[in-house]
């Protein structure tokens, strides 16, 4: 399965307790930092929900 690099390009700071569970479940907690997660639909679905604190990476 294809896998997309997810960067995190905004912080949690003064954010609502459930877009910080959002970030720690993609793996995310401090800023810059990349990881690498397969292409699901679940994964698109928190990506969608924090345009404004996550990057998608080519």
């Amino acid at each position: 399965m294809a896998t997309i690099k997810i960067k995190q390009i905004g912080s949690p700071i003064r954010r609502p307790e459930s877009q910080r569970q959002i970030l720690i479940g993609l793996g995310l907690n401090k800023m810059h930092r990349v990881v690498e997660r397969q292409d699901t639909p679940e994964v698109r679905g928190a990506i969608a929900k924090l345009p404004h604190m996550v990057k998608v990476i080519d």
